[in-house]
Protein backbone atom coordinates (compact mmCIF):
# COMPACT_ATOMS: atom_id res chain seq x y z
CA UNK A 1 0.00 0.00 0.00
CA UNK A 2 0.85 3.29 -0.76
CA UNK A 3 1.62 6.79 1.58
CA UNK A 4 -1.98 7.86 -0.43
CA UNK A 5 -3.96 4.31 -0.07
CA UNK A 6 -2.60 4.60 4.12
CA UNK A 7 -4.30 7.90 4.59
CA UNK A 8 -7.47 6.92 2.17
CA UNK A 9 -8.01 3.88 4.67
CA UNK A 10 -7.44 5.73 8.06
CA UNK A 11 -9.78 8.78 6.97
CA UNK A 12 -12.14 6.08 5.84
CA UNK A 13 -12.30 4.49 8.92
CA UNK A 14 -13.25 7.95 10.57
CA UNK A 15 -15.93 8.55 7.97
CA UNK A 16 -17.45 4.79 8.95
CA UNK A 17 -17.24 5.68 12.59
CA UNK A 18 -19.05 9.33 12.08
CA UNK A 19 -21.80 7.72 9.74
CA UNK A 20 -22.38 4.65 12.42
CA UNK A 21 -22.62 7.30 15.45
CA UNK A 22 -24.96 9.58 13.34
CA UNK A 23 -27.11 6.76 12.49
CA UNK A 24 -30.66 6.95 13.48
CA UNK A 25 -29.97 9.42 16.04
CA UNK A 26 -32.54 11.88 17.53
CA UNK A 27 -32.12 15.56 17.55
CA UNK A 28 -32.98 15.61 21.09
CA UNK A 29 -29.65 12.64 21.46
CA UNK A 30 -27.22 14.59 19.18
CA UNK A 31 -27.97 17.66 21.29
CA UNK A 32 -27.93 16.03 24.77
CA UNK A 33 -24.78 16.55 26.76
CA UNK A 34 -24.03 13.71 28.93
CA UNK A 35 -23.04 15.55 31.63
CA UNK A 36 -22.77 19.14 32.53
CA UNK A 37 -19.10 19.67 31.16
CA UNK A 38 -19.43 17.17 28.19
CA UNK A 39 -19.92 17.74 24.58
CA UNK A 40 -22.78 16.52 22.62
CA UNK A 41 -22.30 14.00 20.17
CA UNK A 42 -23.36 16.82 17.45
CA UNK A 43 -20.76 19.27 18.63
CA UNK A 44 -18.32 15.86 18.38
CA UNK A 45 -18.73 15.32 14.72
CA UNK A 46 -18.93 19.12 14.13
CA UNK A 47 -15.35 19.31 15.74
CA UNK A 48 -14.04 16.17 13.87
CA UNK A 49 -15.28 17.74 10.20
CA UNK A 50 -14.40 21.59 11.41
CA UNK A 51 -10.65 20.00 12.60
CA UNK A 52 -10.56 17.86 9.61
CA UNK A 53 -11.74 20.68 7.18
CA UNK A 54 -9.04 23.19 8.60
CA UNK A 55 -6.14 21.10 8.56
CA UNK A 56 -6.05 19.52 5.47
CA UNK A 57 -7.35 22.78 3.44
CA UNK A 58 -4.82 24.60 4.99
CA UNK A 59 -1.97 22.07 4.25
CA UNK A 60 -3.47 22.01 0.63
CA UNK A 61 -3.51 25.17 -0.31
CA UNK A 62 -7.05 25.58 -0.91
CA UNK A 63 -10.48 27.04 0.76
CA UNK A 64 -12.00 25.32 3.52
CA UNK A 65 -15.05 22.93 2.42
CA UNK A 66 -17.02 25.03 5.18
CA UNK A 67 -17.40 28.05 3.40
CA UNK A 68 -16.43 26.82 0.05
CA UNK A 69 -19.82 24.59 0.20
CA UNK A 70 -21.88 26.93 1.96
CA UNK A 71 -21.87 25.22 4.73
CA UNK A 72 -21.37 28.24 7.76
CA UNK A 73 -24.62 29.58 6.24
CA UNK A 74 -26.50 26.19 6.14
CA UNK A 75 -26.01 25.62 9.78
CA UNK A 76 -26.61 28.83 11.15
CA UNK A 77 -24.59 28.60 14.09
CA UNK A 78 -23.17 31.99 16.32
CA UNK A 79 -19.62 30.99 15.81
CA UNK A 80 -16.73 32.93 13.77
CA UNK A 81 -15.96 31.41 10.18
CA UNK A 82 -12.59 30.08 11.42
CA UNK A 83 -13.76 28.70 14.96
CA UNK A 84 -13.06 24.60 14.90
CA UNK A 85 -14.13 24.26 18.46
CA UNK A 86 -10.75 23.98 19.83
CA UNK A 87 -11.40 25.26 23.22
CA UNK A 88 -14.70 25.38 23.57
CA UNK A 89 -16.39 26.52 26.54
CA UNK A 90 -19.54 25.07 28.01
CA UNK A 91 -21.37 27.92 26.56
CA UNK A 92 -20.06 27.34 23.40
CA UNK A 93 -20.54 23.59 22.90
CA UNK A 94 -23.92 24.41 23.87
CA UNK A 95 -24.27 26.79 20.29
CA UNK A 96 -23.38 23.75 18.37
CA UNK A 97 -26.81 22.43 18.07
CA UNK A 98 -29.61 22.36 16.04
CA UNK A 99 -27.54 21.03 13.08
CA UNK A 100 -29.57 17.50 11.83
CA UNK A 101 -27.58 14.62 11.43
CA UNK A 102 -28.32 14.11 8.21
CA UNK A 103 -26.87 18.06 7.67
CA UNK A 104 -23.59 16.90 9.95
CA UNK A 105 -23.33 14.00 7.90
CA UNK A 106 -23.25 15.78 4.71
CA UNK A 107 -20.58 18.30 5.68
CA UNK A 108 -18.40 15.58 7.12
CA UNK A 109 -18.78 13.63 3.74
CA UNK A 110 -17.83 17.12 1.90
CA UNK A 111 -14.93 17.24 3.99
CA UNK A 112 -14.10 13.51 3.48
CA UNK A 113 -14.49 14.11 -0.59
CA UNK A 114 -12.09 17.04 -0.40
CA UNK A 115 -9.23 14.93 2.31
CA UNK A 116 -9.31 11.91 -0.42
CA UNK A 117 -8.83 14.21 -3.18
CA UNK A 118 -5.65 15.78 -1.40
CA UNK A 119 -4.46 12.55 -0.23
CA UNK A 120 -4.70 10.58 -3.38
CA UNK A 121 -2.23 12.83 -5.26
CA UNK A 122 0.34 12.33 -1.92
CA UNK A 123 3.83 10.56 -2.56
CA UNK A 124 6.12 9.53 0.45
CA UNK A 125 8.43 12.52 -0.41
CA UNK A 126 5.54 14.96 0.22
CA UNK A 127 5.26 13.29 3.70
CA UNK A 128 8.06 15.83 4.86
CA UNK A 129 7.56 18.73 3.75
CA UNK A 130 7.41 21.24 6.14
CA UNK A 131 3.94 22.70 6.70
CA UNK A 132 3.88 24.59 10.50
CA UNK A 133 7.38 26.37 11.92
CA UNK A 134 5.57 27.41 15.02
CA UNK A 135 6.40 24.39 16.72
CA UNK A 136 9.75 22.72 17.60
CA UNK A 137 10.34 20.70 15.79
CA UNK A 138 8.47 22.39 12.83
CA UNK A 139 5.45 19.97 11.99
CA UNK A 140 5.69 17.93 8.40
CA UNK A 141 3.13 17.39 6.37
CA UNK A 142 3.09 13.63 7.33
CA UNK A 143 2.89 14.35 11.49
CA UNK A 144 0.12 16.70 10.75
CA UNK A 145 -2.27 14.18 9.06
CA UNK A 146 -1.67 11.94 11.37
CA UNK A 147 -2.73 14.56 13.93
CA UNK A 148 -5.70 14.83 11.87
CA UNK A 149 -6.63 11.06 12.26
CA UNK A 150 -5.54 10.69 15.59
CA UNK A 151 -8.27 13.72 16.63
CA UNK A 152 -10.68 12.20 14.56
CA UNK A 153 -10.58 8.81 15.99
CA UNK A 154 -10.51 10.03 19.43
CA UNK A 155 -13.68 12.32 19.36
CA UNK A 156 -15.49 9.35 17.20
CA UNK A 157 -14.84 7.43 19.91
CA UNK A 158 -16.16 9.90 22.32
CA UNK A 159 -19.36 10.78 20.48
CA UNK A 160 -19.82 6.46 20.63
CA UNK A 161 -19.23 6.74 24.14
CA UNK A 162 -21.88 9.44 24.59
CA UNK A 163 -24.24 7.88 22.21
CA UNK A 164 -24.40 5.07 24.74
CA UNK A 165 -24.69 6.60 27.50
CA UNK A 166 -27.63 8.29 25.79
CA UNK A 167 -29.04 5.16 24.67
CA UNK A 168 -28.95 3.54 28.39
CA UNK A 169 -30.91 5.78 30.32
Amino acid sequence: MDVSGVFADAFGRVREEVHAVLDGLSQERLDARPGPAANSIGWLVWHIARVQDDHVAGVAGREQTWTAGGWQERFGLPLATGDIGYGHTGEQVSQVSGVSAADLGAYYDAVHAATLDYVGALSADDLDRVVDEHWDPPVTLGVRLVSVVNDNQQHTGQAAYARGLLESR
